[in-house]
């Protein structure tokens, strides 16, 4: 870490001076006392996508996280859903490798994305007895649990590593890859949270095998995302394989070639290059926020309706209207939208979506984003821009259209 303080005192005998400058403090002047201090602590972490991350010839989970000082003990904390299913698998690795877990199986779903789930997590991380630079807590399931684990790593003891593998479709290409941790509070979908990066994070696609239909599709809303603001091939892709991608799990078929892959590795790639250069959110003009200005109250308004894929999804239907209307888009794009929307069996409507509650989404988004809307807007497939003057009106209109069969439907 590098660090630079400046101060400014009342004037010094020349000796303190002297000695002051050879440090490379400045004192100078003759006001109160102040101090200037400034560090960057430089961030790095790795997004590795690997192949049957259990089986025991692999060392990638094994050395996850782990110092010259890491002895064979592991904090996971495993998603309840997945214990049934990966729990004795999860366990012959360990002990093949010799390692002697702590393991945390913590039911997660949206609704118990809350401080209760942090502070579980917390408590057994204090019955372990976690050392705090050399002990990986490594977190197993869904982007949820991701978000409740990376935030409990990052309040214990002011920071402790974590390692991040996530076992769903969203996980793997939005909430496993990024540094944002959080939980819900209140009404509020991730009022609480920190930007945190993993020490890791380790992308298995093989644990898509055992993923209901629904949840693929609602990783591929976020996949659409990514294709719609910045990659018209990825959005060709879901085109021409979206329905084999959802049937065959995202693994690899004959009929479709390299296709899951491909489309793994280009939303991934999307999502990375747009975060990388912008992790705190300095800049609050981000791509990646696209289907995010109205899903987070879609989403807290249906619970459990909808999921949040789901969700942003709707909230994409909508700006693709808006879009449309405003001449960003043509007639024919927003068709080949909505039918790759249909075709993924995502929803483009929803009963809470009121014009009322939509305005005060906005809103709430505009709080968020420091005054201003920076709501992007698809310019054709696979190019946005942002807009600061969406009015009620054109939300009414969106609504309208949506509630009346959807984008190709007009």
């Amino acid at each position: 870490m590098e660090s630079a303080v400046q101060s400014v005192t009342r004037s010094l005998p020349a000796p303190h001076q002297r000695h002051a400058a050879a440090d490379g403090l400045l004192r100078h002047g003759e006001d109160e006392p102040k101090w200037l201090v400034r560090a960057a602590k430089p961030v790095h972490y790795e997004v590795r996508m690997v192949d049957n991350l259990l089986d025991p010839s692999r060392y990638d989970l094994a050395r996850a996280g782990t110092t010259e000082r890491t002895d064979n003990r592991r904090f996971i904390v495993l998603d309840a859903r997945l214990e049934p299913l990966y729990g004795a698998p999860l366990r012959t690795y360990l002990e093949a490798h010799q390692l002697h877990p702590h393991l945390c199986v913590l039911p997660v779903e949206e609704g118990s994305k809350t401080m209760d789930s942090v502070s579980h997590v917390v408590q057994e991380l204090d019955r372990f007895g976690i050392a705090r630079r050399h002990d990986p807590i490594i977190a197993i399931g869904g982007g949820v649990l991701l978000d409740i684990v990376g935030f409990a790593a990052s309040l214990y003891r002011r920071s402790t590593p974590y390692v991040r593998i996530p076992t769903t479709l969203i996980g793997l290409v939005d909430a496993g890859v990024g540094v944002k941790t959080g939980v819900n509070f209140g009404s509020h979908k991730n009022r609480l949270g920190t930007y945190f990066a993993p020490a890791l994070a380790l992308l298995d696609k093989t644990f898509l095998a055992t993923l209901d239909e629904r949840h693929v599709r609602n990783g591929l809303a976020e996949i659409l995302k990514i294709a719609l603001i910045k990659d018209v091939r990825l959005f060709e892709l879901l085109e021409t394989h979206g329905t084999d991608l959802v049937e065959s799990r995202m693994q690899s078929q004959p009929a479709e070639g390299d296709a899951g892959q491909e489309v793994l590795e280009r939303a991934i790639h999307g999502m990375l290059e747009e975060l990388q250069p912008n992790l705190w959110e300095s800049d609050l003009q981000r791509l990646v926020d696209y289907g995010h200005t109205f899903s987070p109250t879609i989403e807290m308004q249906a619970l459990p309706d909808l999921l949040h894929g789901e969700a942003v999804n709707i909230d994409m239907a909508l700006t693709s209207v808006i879009a449309r209307r405003r001449g960003l888009l043509t007639s024919e794009e927003q068709q080949r939208i909505g039918r790759v929307m249909r075709q993924l069996q995502l929803p483009q409507y929803h009963p809470v979506c009121d014009v009322e509650s939509l305005a005060a989404a906005l809103e709430d988004t505009i709080r968020h984003r420091d005054g201003l809307q920076h709501l992007p807007l698809p310019t054709g497939i696979g190019t946005a821009c942002f807009v600061n003057d969406v009015t009620v009106s054109e939300i009414s209109q969106a609504v309208a259209v949506l509630a009346a069969g959807g984008l190709d439907a007009e």
